[in-house]
């Protein structure tokens, strides 16, 4: 009994001390829940301040938890998204993905000690936020096993877009100082701008006068921007024109009602713009030199943040502005002689330099002029040095008058002028030359005086003068100095047999228009004979002109310049009215059966009132149409299809037509077939080489064949011995002309020569 006792009494001690430690394990644990409870209160409080997000990620089951703050950065409330990992890889920009599932495996196996990376992540409406993600790793004690990856997200955005800010800044100034040009920094600081807000589109106008020229705007429409460039500024020219014009900060919060857009708003208002703001662009001394604008598709005006960008941009862009147009004052300081206005050295160089590459790679010539005053010294000493460079001034002004807009014109220096000419024709330096001489040598008066210019020039060609700049020049100095020792005021070229052969044209040109205006040139005629009959048949008429200086002037030469000077329908019209009139002198003289045949230039007979001309002369002359013979080069037959129905009027009217110098040009056979002419008039060169060349006997041959075979007559022309007209007999041939016979004769000497050949 006393055992048993003592055993109960035992057993209830021990309740008494389990009962105490179990009172104690209550107290521990409500303190302990006290203490967690109040940890994770200031867990939640800590990360609510932080800004940032928690996440959980069991690794065992993949399962995520994110915190209600993880959900709200990302525009998601407390009840949306999943708990999965799936719904972070559906979120992460797919560019970011693997990189970051990377870095977590680095530090799940231990490569890592720590884990942090930057992501971009999807926010619900629909734009992008930076995020930065640091986490640590819950492991199992028994193994170290990792079981879960906690962590944070923290909102990093505007940390990233203050940093790309600053690193285009810096990316701006660093185009600014290495010289880049102004239309490419003006668009990156648009586009810098336009980063920071989205949605805003920024312009730059420059102001030049009152002018508002576009600058930069690389989001702006094109159309709008082309309808805004050169618009004048004013009080009421829209935000820009008005902020230049004022020098004050414009903000207009409604495009379509403010009264200051009333002029202009359609230019804006169908491309979506619906407020500008405008900040004047001021250089450091506080000039307006443009406007900076900044643009939303909505009605607003700018929070501070804008505000302070908008000032700030126009700021930067005042920079740009102002190195720009510095750099244009310098250029212009270094490619233009102050004093005239005109290219300096240095610009014409440069320019010469360019022509030069261009001119051998194409194979082109190009020409210079070097020119300067005679007797320039004699006005600085008589009358001052203001005299002189007011004489220089009136020389630049008439040599710009005097070239064409694409001949480029400098002053090198003192009283020497260079002129580059591309694109050369045929004399077309000397002309310059000479209305050079005639511009320059004009009187003017400085200072009371009536003073007379002079200059000498030298002309130089290259390649054939000079391959690289220093020899032209040098080319150009020496023909310069040249035309000096032949006694100044005149033109040389570097070869003397160049500024004979351009004086010589010239002279012709001068002299043509007069002569053929007063009728100064005279006709010969060389008869074309029947071959089986050796009758006279008909005359070619042929214009000669004698000029009292020059002498005989060769037909060649006087016809290509009548083309040139738009004198030929004159010559030819003073040549027909002339010839056909001499066959009505020969008629009352008893003299009939003759043709007259008079050559016709292509560009004249192609004209469509040329029938009308013919048709004209015949009724006012009193010829039969059919004593007329018009003769035009094969090139015609060349021409557009269309021309041929000139023909056709032509012999409607019942001229005869001949195809003269056939068989030396590239005639098309096609066209030629359907050609309503008479004779096809074969060259001198063919009847020439006839005896000593085969060839030349067998295309002659040939041709006649196929002449006859289209239903033409034959005229050969030059032919001057009895051989060469047997053969021509015997193949055909039905008229001939040539030395044999006459030479070109007068009209009176023809009588005499026509009378014998009838007679026999």
């Amino acid at each position: 009994m006393d055992n048993t006792n003592q055993s109960i009494s035992q057993l209830l001690e021990e309740v008494q001390r389990l009962q105490a430690g179990l009172a104690d394990i209550k107290l521990m644990t409500e303190k302990l829940t006290a203490e967690l409870y109040l940890s994770e209160e200031r867990f939640s409080l800590a990360m609510r301040g932080a800004n940032d997000g928690l996440w959980d990620w069991n690794l065992e089951t993949d399962e995520v938890y994110y915190s209600p703050r993880w959900k709200n950065m990302l525009g998601y409330a407390e009840n949306d998204l999943e708990n999965t990992i799936n719904t972070w890889g559906n979120l992460v920009n797919p560019d970011d993905k693997d990189r970051v599932l990377e870095k977590v495996r680095e530090y799940i196996d231990g490569r890592k000690n720590s884990f942090e990376v930057e992501m971009r992540m999807h926010h619900k409406d629909g734009h992008e936020i930076f995020v930065l993600s640091r986490g640590f790793l819950a492991t199992r004690k028994s193994d170290d096993k990792p079981l879960r990856l906690v962590g944070t997200h923290v909102d990093i955005t505007e940390r990233k877009i203050a940093e790309a800010f600053d690193s285009k800044y810096a990316e701006i100034l660093e185009m600014i100082a290495i010289g880049r040009s102004a239309s490419n920094i003006y668009d990156a600081i648009a586009l810098m701008y336009e980063s920071r807000h989205p949605g805003m589109r920024c312009s730059m106008l420059e102001l030049s006068g009152n002018k508002l020229l576009h600058g930069g705007a690389p989001s702006l429409p094109e159309a709008y921007c082309k309808a805004v460039h050169g618009l004048e500024n004013g009080p009421s020219v829209g935000s820009c024109g008005t902020s230049t014009f004022t020098g004050q900060r414009v903000l207009v919060e409604n495009i379509e009602t403010d009264p200051k857009w009333e002029k202009i708003k359609h230019f804006a208002l169908p491309h979506g713009m619906r407020c500008c703001w405008s900040e004047p662009i001021k250089s450091s001394s506080g000039k307006v030199l443009g406007a900076f604008g900044m643009y939303y598709n909505y009605a607003a005006l700018p929070n501070e943040k804008e505000l302070k960008d908008l000032i700030s941009a126009a700021r930067l862009t005042g920079i740009v502005m102002e190195r720009d147009q510095t750099q244009k004052r310098i250029r212009t300081l270094a490619y233009t002689d102050e004093l005239t206005g005109l290219a300096s050295r240095a610009s014409f160089i440069q320019h010469m330099e360019e022509v030069t590459k261009t001119s051998f790679r194409h194979g082109r010539r190009f020409g210079l002029l070097y020119i300067d005053l005679d007797n320039f010294k004699s006005v600085n000493d008589s009358l001052g040095h203001n005299a002189g460079d007011l004489l220089l001034k009136t020389i630049a002004e008439r040599l710009r008058n005097t070239c064409r807009d694409i001949d480029f014109i400098a002053r090198l220096g003192g009283d020497e002028f260079c002129i580059l000419i591309e694109e050369v024709e045929e004399d077309y330096a000397a002309n310059v030359a000479k209305r050079c001489h005639n511009a320059i040598s004009q009187p003017i008066e400085i200072y009371s005086r009536k003073l007379t210019p002079a200059c000498s020039i030298g002309i130089a060609y290259y390649p054939d003068d000079g391959r690289d700049i220093s020899s032209l020049l040098k080319a150009g100095d020496t023909a310069l100095y040249t035309a000096k020792g032949n006694g100044k005021n005149q033109y040389a070229f570097y070869k003397m047999e160049l500024t004979q052969k351009a004086e010589y044209r010239f002279q012709v040109e001068q002299s043509l228009r007069e002569a053929i205006e007063k009728q100064q040139l005279s006709l010969v005629y060389q008869p074309q004979i029947e071959v089986n009959t050796g009758r006279i048949v008909g005359f070619e008429a042929l214009a000669r002109w004698h000029h009292p200086e020059l002498g005989q002037v060769p037909p060649f030469d006087f016809i290509a310049t009548a083309e040139k000077i738009g004198m030929i329908q004159s010559l030819t019209e003073w040549v027909l009215r002339t010839a056909c009139s001499q066959l009505v002198s020969w008629r009352e003289k008893k003299i009939h059966m003759l043709r007259m045949a008079v050559n016709i230039s292509p560009s004249l007979f192609l004209n469509k009132e040329f029938a009308s001309l013919i048709k004209r002369i015949i009724e006012e002359v009193g010829i039969v149409p059919a004593e007329l013979e018009l003769e035009v080069t094969e090139s015609i037959v060349q021409t557009d299809p269309r021309n041929l129905s000139i023909f056709e009027n032509l012999k409607n009217l019942g001229v005869s037509l001949a195809i003269d110098d056939f068989g030396i040009g590239y005639s098309s056979f096609a066209s030629l077939k359907h050609l309503k002419v008479d004779y096809l008039k074969i060259d001198r060169l063919f009847v020439a080489d006839m005896l000593a060349d085969k060839q030349a006997l067998t295309l002659i041959s040939s041709m006649i064949e196929m002449g006859h075979k289209l239903g033409y007559g034959i005229i050969s022309e030059g032919v001057e011995n009895s051989e060469q007209l047997s053969i021509l007999k015997n193949l055909g041939c039905e008229k001939v002309q040539g030395y044999l016979f006459s030479k070109p004769i007068s009209a009176a000497k023809i009588e005499k020569l026509y009378l014998s050949k009838s007679a026999g």
